[in-house]
């Protein structure tokens, strides 16, 4: 039978529309609060289709957490000495593409009661992140620094994107990149100065 590409069109648009919404849900209030129903509303299709497409509702979730592009490729670009600096720069992001601007591990965290999602979550922060921290630090202890100037990183989404606290969700990546920078130094070996105190009054 022949196949007609108009048909091709809209299944490819109609999943790539399924996988937008719930990636935009599941960063927003997470797995269990997201119904299929909340997904398909959003993309303008009917519920079924999540099944067709997917098979499930942990399946359309395990899509839609995996890294993408934009997440995999901070560590690859050109400079590893820069790489803590992107990894701030995308913490800070509020522009990320299909998951409402949120950073795409915000679903992960907000989903971290399932098991499987904190597998995830764990894999994600290992292959983005600690593994990648680790290969500029040249001291015994190059794992746990790297895990260490990862959980800054975290902490910072989790301030901004969840508990949403005053100060954090407030400032701009160059109210914090001075602090965070003296950090990572510290972590990663290139200062032994500890950060200056703030000034008070």
């Amino acid at each position: 039978m022949t196949q007609h590409p108009k048909r091709k069109r809209d299944r490819t648009a109609t999943r790539a529309a399924l996988l937008a919404a719930a990636r935009a849900r599941f960063a927003l209030v997470g797995y269990d609060a997201t119904s299929v129903r909340d997904i398909a509303r959003d993309a303008g299709v009917d519920a079924t289709l999540i099944f067709r497409y997917f098979g499930s509702k942990e399946r359309l979730f395990e899509e839609a957490s995996r890294p993408d592009e934009d997440q995999a490729g901070i560590a690859a670009e050109d400079g590893a000495e820069d790489l803590p600096t992107r990894l701030l720069h995308a913490t800070m992001r509020q522009d990320w593409p299909g998951t409402a601007g949120g950073h795409p591990l915000t679903a992960l965290l907000l989903s971290s009661g399932r098991r499987e999602c904190r597998e995830r979550l764990n894999s994600q922060l290992s292959d983005v992140y600690v593994r990648n921290l680790e290969q500029l630090v040249d001291l015994p202890d190059r794992e746990l620094r790297a895990e260490l100037l990862t959980a800054l990183l975290l902490g910072i989404n989790v301030a901004r994107s969840i508990a949403h606290t005053p100060a954090l969700s407030e400032a701009c990546v160059n109210d914090i990149a001075p602090y965070f920078d003296q950090v990572a130094a510290m972590l990663l070996g290139t200062s032994t100065q500890p950060p200056a105190p703030a000034a008070t009054d």
